[in-house]
């Protein structure tokens, strides 16, 4: 035996291996910021507040119409009150003031509130809408149909629903689609541009609160200026020392005087509207009085009570909006995807049980019970054929001997073997076997 020699080795001896660099990191995936419905909403609005209010793009002469009455009311509170309170009664600014927060605050409701905008038809629904409608054949992408039309009974009235090629819905009844903001409003009445919205279903009440509170403080302000101005001019003193010595109040009276007749007018004719329960767009059209050349038919939206219409309109129920404003934009990655499959490792044993050598065969047999699997291949496996053949040992014949002596010991033989007995009788000779098939029984037995 070769002796072997052992030596320490010293770790300081060993070269140190050059650190390798790091991985440099791999640029983080900011998640996309969701992003709500407003942000991407179709119509001509704009949103402020995140969403919650909603005003017309062209809303250029809501700050003139706020501004008016601010400066008009401040000047009245700040230099005809006190003379009026010390003069007359100290009601004067508290109803003036009531008028002024009345107008303010419908005034804002009807600009910052959806006016009945109805969504947009999705790119499945408006296919929907397509298939059922016959298009032309070989028409261009410019090429509009005629007017598109469905017909429903409203109280016994036939109505005429149009298509809106817009909005790609059949429009609700009292429904019309507003030019300047690009949408589809419910019970639309008209484009309000002193209020920098749309005037339909949800907002009209605050609308006509609006118009109806800056009439009567319109003419409370000028007839409260036109007192003022009457008073100081007592004694002989003349319009001209009044107006000097008050020089706001003349300018309250020209603003009020030029008003005051188009904003009375204004709610006498939304008085009559409301009696009646018409919009401005149907009186216009001459929807139910024969003005578009149609037959007079009676409106089939009316209660036939002044009181029951005005109820109807004014003192309903508030109708839900129907656009998401603050909805979540769905995103586009939020795709399902598929399971993956993954291969169970029975499977895989079995692969190799049917690929690996006699050795591990047999070691894989007495470990694991999956013997049933059948192998991949039709082929049968290379084990069997490994294996040496294994060949029974033949019975030694019995030595030869005289016939007379032996013969009844050949007939027994001979009929043991034809009936196959399963035991043999203690006076047959027991059988010699050779070295050699003694040496295999062992293993052919354990093998069976």
């Amino acid at each position: 035996m070769k002796t072997r020699e052992y030596q320490q080795i010293d770790p300081q001896a060993l070269a140190t291996p050059t650190p390798t660099p790091p991985p440099r990191p791999l640029p983080e995936h900011k998640p996309r910021r969701a992003r709500r419905n407003w942000e991407v909403f179709p119509g001509k609005n704009r949103f402020f507040c995140d969403g919650r209010i909603v005003v017309a793009r062209q809303s250029g002469v809501l700050p003139l119409t706020l501004g008016l009455i601010l400066i008009t009311s401040g000047l009245f509170f700040i230099f005809d009150c006190p003379f009026l309170v010390k003069h007359l009664t100290s009601c004067i600014p508290a109803i003036g003031g009531v008028l002024f927060v009345f107008v303010i605050i419908s005034l804002l409701q009807t600009s910052f509130t959806d006016p009945g905008i109805l969504p947009r038809a999705t790119p499945e629904e408006a296919a929907d809408i397509e298939k059922q409608i016959d298009n032309p054949t070989g028409s261009s992408s410019s090429y509009r149909p005629p007017p598109r039309t469905k017909e429903v009974v409203i109280n016994q009235q036939v109505v005429k629903l149009k298509y809106c090629f817009t909005c790609k819905i059949f429009r609700p009844p009292r429904t019309s689609h507003c030019s300047l903001c690009d949408n589809c409003v419910e019970r639309f009445d008209h484009h309000c541009p002193w209020v920098g919205n749309c005037v339909g279903k949800r907002n009209y009440r605050f609308f006509y609160t609006f118009i109806v509170s800056l009439s009567f403080l319109t003419a409370f302000i000028f007839g409260c200026v036109t007192t003022h101005l009457a008073l100081r001019s007592q004694g002989g003193k003349g319009i001209v020392f009044a107006l000097q010595a008050s020089p706001a109040s003349a300018l309250e009276l020209v603003v009020c005087f030029f008003s005051v007749w188009s904003i009375l007018g204004l709610s006498g004719f939304h008085t009559y509207l409301v009696a009646s329960n018409l919009t401005t767009n149907e009186d216009i059209k001459g929807s139910w009085s024969g003005k578009s050349g149609n037959e007079v038919v009676g409106n089939p939206y009316s209660y036939n009570s002044i009181i029951k219409n005005c109820c109807s309109v004014l003192c309903g129920p508030m109708p839900p909006s129907l656009i998401d404003r603050r909805g979540f934009v769905p995103s586009d990655d939020s795709v399902q995807t598929s399971p993956v499959e993954i291969e169970l490792p029975a499977a895989k044993n079995d692969i190799n049980m049917c690929t690996q050598g006699p050795k591990g065969l047999l070691e894989t047999a007495s470990r694991s019970p999956l013997l049933t699997s059948s192998c991949p291949q039709a082929k049968p496996p290379a084990v069997l054929e490994t294996l040496p053949e294994i060949v029974p040992s033949p019975v030694p014949e019995p030595p030869k001997s005289t016939p007379h002596k032996h013969h009844s010991h050949h007939r027994s033989r001979a009929k043991q073997s034809t009936h196959h007995t399963p035991k043999t009788s203690n006076s047959s000779p027991r059988p010699h076997h050779s070295h050699s098939s003694r040496a295999r029984d062992p293993k052919f037995s354990s093998l069976r």
